[in-house]
């Protein structure tokens, strides 16, 4: 009995067209002569089994896959899902599929991505090995890095600065503006152990503008970090307050810790933004159905996609790498902020 889900494949197609599959190979990739009759036999079988070549073979024989791959560390995140969708909008109409795949920081993983040849790299990812980048361009694969780190030891790939530095530094200036000068400062939470440090632009910029409006000579003192989920990251938060350090904003590294944090203070008896001003970042949709409303730093994912498929494309048509392209985020102001 055939297996229900049985690939064809080019042997197949020669077989219902009745030539041989180097025939077939030259209808398809359209490289050589053939006889008109032949070639609508091979085109009519193609299209009665329904045949694609298959992209990892093609690949492997150094043609084209048609697949960008989309390296990030947290996929389920709504902005990797927001970000992926306008990513496939842009690729698709040049005739690529982009497939988004969470990091594993591992020789095996590197290699696997390697020996799939996808015709290009996007990565986002503040855990994912800066050597393991550059062995990718090393590959001859194209890399367009979205920075939200510090990736100056890859040299070779195309360059997106997301405005994150600049972003986090106006978020502290929107709050000390607002006379709120006692921030504390939200990181991500992971169960792998993947935390930020002066690498992560967010985390950079927080600190920097700390320091250089004299809100704390030591920024890092005011960071939570360091929890393996959402629920231990509310405790810090809860003994924090109850500490009885200074604290009348709280800015967290996404909309997701945000959230959290804020319950959390809620929960502390403190009232938002009356006791304590809250802004996240990402704009996500979490942070518009809380109560309050959460202030939020938006990047602009549509322009970010639109940059990264058009790099990409330069680099796999031209063999060049673009200069670098930066591009700026925009503070949305609601509820979490603002006292009326």
């Amino acid at each position: 009995m055939e297996p229900k889900f049985k690939q064809v494949t080019r042997k197949d197609v020669a077989r219902l067209a009745g030539v041989s599959e180097t025939v077939v190979s030259y209808v398809i990739n359209n490289n050589r002569y053939v006889d008109k009759e032949k070639r609508r036999r091979v085109e009519e079988a193609v299209r009665q089994l329904n045949y694609r070549p298959n992209s990892i073979a093609r690949a492997l024989k150094g043609k084209s896959s048609n697949q960008i791959i989309f390296i990030a560390d947290q996929i389920v995140t709504e902005h990797f899902s927001l970000l992926v969708n306008e990513l496939d909008q842009c690729a698709y109409g040049l005739g690529y599929m982009v497939s988004l795949c969470s990091n594993r920081n591992t020789e095996q993983f590197v290699n696997e991505i390697i020996g799939r040849r996808p015709d290009g790299l996007l990565i986002s990812s503040v855990s994912f090995p800066q050597a393991f980048i550059q062995r990718f361009v090393d590959a001859n694969i194209p890399v367009v890095l979205l920075e939200n780190r510090d990736y100056s030891q890859v040299k070779g790939a195309g360059r997106i600065d997301n405005g994150l530095y600049e972003g986090a530094r106006e978020c502290v200036q929107y709050l000390g503006s607002l006379g709120r000068r006692d921030i504390l400062y939200i990181d991500r939470y992971s169960a792998r152990g993947n935390f930020s440090n002066m690498d992560d632009l967010r985390y950079r910029g927080f600190v920097h503008q700390m320091q250089e409006s004299g809100y704390c000579p030591d920024p890092v003192s005011r960071i939570i970090t360091g929890c393996a989920s959402p629920e231990q990251l509310a405790q810090r938060v809860r003994e924090y307050l109850r500490s009885g350090r200074p604290v009348n904003a709280i800015f967290g590294r996404n909309d997701k810790v945000a959230c959290i944090a804020m319950q959390a203070a809620q929960a502390e008896g403190k009232r938002i933004p009356q006791d304590i001003a809250v802004i996240g970042f990402d704009n996500s949709s979490l942070g518009q159905y809380v109560a309050p409303p959460l202030t939020s730093m938006e990047i602009p994912r549509a322009e970010i996609a639109r940059i990264a498929v058009d790099m990409l494309k330069t680099m796999i048509e031209q063999g060049q790498v673009p200069e670098p392209v930066r591009v700026s985020t925009r503070l949305i102001c609601r509820a979490s902020t603002a006292v009326e």
